[in-house]
């Protein structure tokens, strides 16, 4: 018995040594990445977490570097790395104690380490948050670091695989900093170097509160060392930099008074804005001595500095830009000692262009991701943001804040419940979660969930009644609802019980049928006649009007606001009386307007003699309305007077995809738009649709060069991405039809993998589908496919780009446009795989143009300096 207590209080001696040792850092996170179990570093007296089971990454193998070079560095963290040989985005999610609003150092250390026995060193890119921190490519132990204040209260650092191999870390560290600090106007401060001057040592923890690294510099350009040989007994706490004393006590100085102190620097980017923090203090003021000086930057005065005996002052230069980069500290004219500087910070501002997914949005899809245990490569990370990382099964609008507009866990593995969280995704419009195994109740919240237009619960373990208000959205057919294979699960009224009523005895319904068939026929005729009074009179007291149409080959509804509602007289307004006729399709002329607000819209008339005619103008309004997605063009508002109708959409000012692909047109589109444009086309919508008509005049660009599709009066729209359309009708163009569709009328989402491989094939060539000659035409398949045999990539991308493209990045648009075309429709790639192949065609562009400005992430790509060199960053000895 005396054993067992001795034991019980080892055991809690040893628990509250391990809570003493994580608490000792307040303001500090920091992991040892790889390593197999948490430890205290006596040098720094910083304690280090191991990455693994504490929720950091959700990814990623432990590995250790090579037995032959593992005491290279001394350092503990050193020996370790975790690398991600899988997926292309993997984050580590930072949960700070002090949470949003405060600034902080972060800080990720890598060493290859040669760990994989390959001896090549991989170059990955670095994220923080949802924006592009930099690149790591460097052999040597590297420590980057950047000066940050995040906007939620995680911060969530990225390694994106970007074809030049896998992407490891070996230390991720936080540090809490004064916000009194290193301001920070707009974007995140990259720190360049942080030299401690006139010094042989190097210093961070314990000696500097914050863990910043002081790396020791020496000149020898006629400058002296200078330090204070006894104890600084001063105490900086007063001074929110905190630079410690043993950096502040060494310090760089000119040999005459009136010499000045020059750093120069030519730097390779011109458009690089620097920021730069001056440190000094007084080491060896004598009686009657004086020491005031003055710095510039860029020749422009920042301040003058008066030096008191070991009181330490920081100077924050303006921001800088330019090739020539010049740094002078001079002596005034009363000073009676030279300039000197006793450390010195150089730092490079990030821009964060990028918003995170809406705040709401994120957290109840990361509680979705935790309730069911979802483990997807893509699910890492910001879901919406970057736009080419974003989480597979699911798809965002990009207004202001990015929001989630579908979900589909479709076959994913879900038990139990139908989570709650998800009723917190207000925008989705979309909800698959079929072929689970989820059980209970369907829950009413699903009902109140303000944009669902979609929800497939099918080949789940429903049960119980189907709550009345999803029973009465899926009559007025305002919600779309699957519901089959679920068995247990009653979908109507008259639910069974276990109270059998007798059976009353029958009533002959004959009279009664035949009285309300000649009721109903005068009610018919009324209604006709009243029809538009209704109308007119919700639109003048703002209700919503509801009329009805043809969707999927059902009939349904379609329900507007005020706003979306235009009368003929206002359709003839906007468009000044149909003055300018930007467009003209299969329903007839499209006109430009501008609304009250100054709008511009686009406004597609109904022609009387229309091919395509009332019940296709009717699915493209009502398709619209129910499907909403950054990739198709916005529908404002609609018209519809007798035999006047109307569809007004956004106006997409830089016109279509084949304009711009013409020899004609002087605006030639760069390689990376021709592919940032096809991988905006298929980012998937829910519900699916069959588009029938896709080619380049209908893909549409906007101000920004965005593409979307138009033109959706042959659309189909399904709920399961498999389901197919049988159509006895030829839709489409020719060039762009699916070859089994002749055969077998037979159309899929395959027939527009068909149509989206010759718009791919139009964008890498600069042909249209069909080539037309003096004497014949020819289809450009016809035309390319003899090329591709030859491996004649450079004869088949359009020679107006004059070989401003990746060959590697142009050899897999071909190939990816190759998979979408054969003729049997099963032989076609499936467009999850399209639009993954395109996006890592879209990065080797991207990243190649990247890596010929960053090949080398060391500071010496960025600067050669006179007198100073500054060279690469110092590894973390």
């Amino acid at each position: 018995m005396k054993i067992l207590e001795m034991l019980h209080v080892l055991i809690g001696c040893l628990a509250l040594g391990v809570i003493a040792c994580g608490q000792q850092n307040p303001g500090f996170i920091s992991i040892d990445c790889g390593a197999p179990n948490d430890y205290l570093d006596d040098d720094l007296d910083i304690y280090y977490k191991a990455d693994a089971g504490f929720g950091f990454v959700d990814s990623g193998t432990n590995m250790q570097v090579s037995t032959q070079v593992i005491y290279q560095y001394f350092r503990q963290q050193s020996k370790n790395l975790r690398t991600f040989p899988n997926g292309t985005r993997h984050c580590y999610t930072l949960k700070p104690d002090e949470g949003r609003g405060n600034t902080y150092l972060v800080r990720a250390s890598f060493w290859y380490g040669n760990y994989d026995g390959k001896n090549q060193t991989p170059a990955f890119d670095l994220h923080i948050d949802v924006n592009y921190w930099t690149t790591v490519n460097s052999p040597h132990y590297v420590a980057l670091e950047i000066i940050y204040t995040p906007p939620r209260d995680y911060i969530q650092v990225c390694l994106v695989n970007t074809g030049s191999g896998v992407p490891f870390i070996s230390t991720l560290e936080l540090r809490l900093l004064d916000n009194s600090t290193y301001q920070i106007n707009s974007g995140a401060l990259v720190t360049f170097r942080r030299n401690n001057l006139g010094s042989l040592n190097e210093y961070r923890h314990p000696q500097d509160v914050y863990d910043r690294i002081w790396y020791n510099e020496t000149y020898s350009r006629g400058w002296s060392s200078v330090s204070n040989t006894t104890a600084i007994v001063t105490s900086t706490s007063n001074d929110a930099y905190k630079v410690p004393p043993e950096v502040l006590m060494t310090a760089t100085q000119v040999q005459n008074v009136t010499d000045p102190l020059s750093l120069i620097l030519t730097s390779k980017n011109s458009t690089t804005v620097w920021y730069i923090y001056f440190h000094f203090m007084e080491l060896q003021l004598q009686e009657g001595q004086f020491r005031e000086l003055t710095v510039y930057v860029q020749d422009k005065f920042v301040e003058t500095v008066m030096l008191e005996n070991l009181k330490p002052v920081t100077v924050a230069s303006l921001p800088i830009s330019g090739n020539n980069l010049s740094l002078t500290i001079s002596a005034t004219a009363r000073s009676s000692l030279p300039p000197l500087l006793n450390a010195i910070e150089f730092f490079t501002v990030a821009l964060l262009p990028n918003s995170p997914t809406f705040l709401d949005d994120f957290n109840a899809v990361s509680d979705i991701k935790k309730a069911y245990g979802v483990m997807r490569a893509s699910w890492q990370g910001d879901p919406c943001v970057p736009t080419q990382y974003s989480w597979n099964g699911l798809n965002c609008s990009y207004d202001s804040s990015p929001r989630i507009i579908s979900l589909n866990l479709s076959s994913s593995g879900l038990n139990g419940l139908i989570a709650t969280s998800i009723s917190n995704l207000t925008a989705v419009v979309s909800l698959d979660l079929s072929n689970n195994s989820l059980t209970g109740s369907v829950p009413d919240f699903l009902a109140q969930m303000p944009s669902l237009r979609v929800l497939n619960l099918s080949g789940n373990n429903l049960n119980g009644t189907l709550p009345r208000t999803l029973l009465k959205k899926k009559a007025d057919r305002s919600l779309l609802l699957s519901l089959d294979g679920n068995p247990n699960l009653c979908q109507s009224d008259n639910c069974p019980t276990n109270n059998v009523q007798p059976k009353k005895k029958g009533i002959s319904v004959a009279p009664i049928i035949a009285s309300v068939a000649a009721v109903l026929v005068l009610i018919s005729l009324g209604a006709l006649a009243v029809l538009w009074i209704i109308k007119r009179r919700q639109i003048q007291k703002g209700a919503a009007i509801t009329t009805t149409t043809t969707f999927g080959g059902s009939t349904g509804t379609l329900r507007l606001s005020k706003n979306q509602y235009f009368t003929s007289t206002e359709v003839a307004r906007i468009t000044d009386n149909f003055r300018t006729v930007i467009g003209e399709g299969g329903f007839g002329k499209v006109y430009f307007g501008r609304l009250d607000n100054g709008t511009e819209v686009a406004v597609k008339m109904l022609s009387q003699s229309s091919k395509q005619g009332y019940k296709q103008f009717h699915r493209e309004a009502q398709l619209l309305m129910v499907v909403h997605h950054r990739n198709l063009v916005s529908l404002i508002g609609y018209c519809e007077e007798f035999e006047n109708m109307a569809l007004i959409y956004e106006f997409m000012s830089n016109g279509n995809v084949r304009q711009h692909l013409s020899a004609q047109n002087p605006n030639l589109l760069s390689w990376s738009q021709r592919l940032q444009i096809a991988e905006y086309l298929h980012n998937g919508c829910k519900p699916p649709i069959i588009h029938r008509d896709l080619k380049t005049p209908n893909i549409l660009l906007n101000e920004n060069m965005q593409a979307k599709i138009c033109d959706f009066g042959l659309s189909k729209a399904f709920v399961r991405e498999q389901d197919s359309y049988i159509s006895t009708c030829p839709a489409g163009t020719p060039g762009y039809l699916d070859p089994e569709f002749h055969i077998l009328g037979h159309s899929s989402q395959k027939s527009d993998i068909y149509s989206f491989g010759i718009v791919l094939f139009e964008l890498i060539t600069g042909h249209p589908a069909i080539i037309r000659g003096l004497e014949s035409s020819m289809h450009i398949l016809q035309w390319v496919t003899p090329l591709i045999e030859r491996g004649d990539i450079q004869s088949i991308v359009d020679p107006r780009l004059n070989d401003q493209f990746n060959i590697s990045s142009a050899q897999k648009a071909v190939e990816i446009a190759m998979s979408c075309v054969p003729t049997k429709v099963v032989q076609r790639a499936d467009i999850n795989h399209v639009l993954s192949e395109l996006k890592e065609c879209l990065t080797i562009e991207i990243n190649s143009g990247r890596s010929q400005r960053m090949r080398n992430s060391k500071r010496s790509s960025e600067f050669d300096a006179t007198p100073i060199e500054l060279d690469s960053p110092p590894s973390a000895r």
